[in-house]
């Protein structure tokens, strides 16, 4: 029961980490790309860092299983749901931040022009 609750805390803290994530690259006003791509950077790492630890932690076997069985590991890493919000998540961040980095420079200063009129 022990083992559920934690999977469940984990999870629940993989998908905070992941909203930090997306608030450290996007909802940040008034900085500049480069200094919101640092911020994006550092909270990437820490991201990863606990995206992994809850995938390792859905990786344990059982606790039913004797206490003279070989461990086995239940499936992969990478086949985890926290790896694989992680990996998911990272790919619409990287393609989101990318599109508005293009939109950034080319398509908002033919909106705002500053012209008299």
């Amino acid at each position: 029961m022990f083992r559920e609750l934690s999977k469940i805390a984990a999870l629940i803290l993989t998908i905070i980490s992941i909203y930090a994530l997306l608030g450290s690259a996007f909802f940040v006003p008034g900085i500049t790309w480069q200094t919101r791509l640092e911020s994006a950077f550092e909270t990437l790492i820490i991201t990863t860092c606990i995206c992994f630890a809850s995938g390792l932690l859905f990786t344990l076997t059982d606790s039913s299983t004797p206490a003279h069985a070989e461990p086995t590991i239940t499936q992969t890493l990478a086949h985890t749901l926290p790896v694989k919000l992680f990996f998911w998540s990272l790919g619409a961040t990287v393609l989101l931040f990318l599109l508005s980095r293009y939109l950034e420079v080319f398509y908002i200063p033919y909106i705002w022009k500053n012209q008299p009129w």
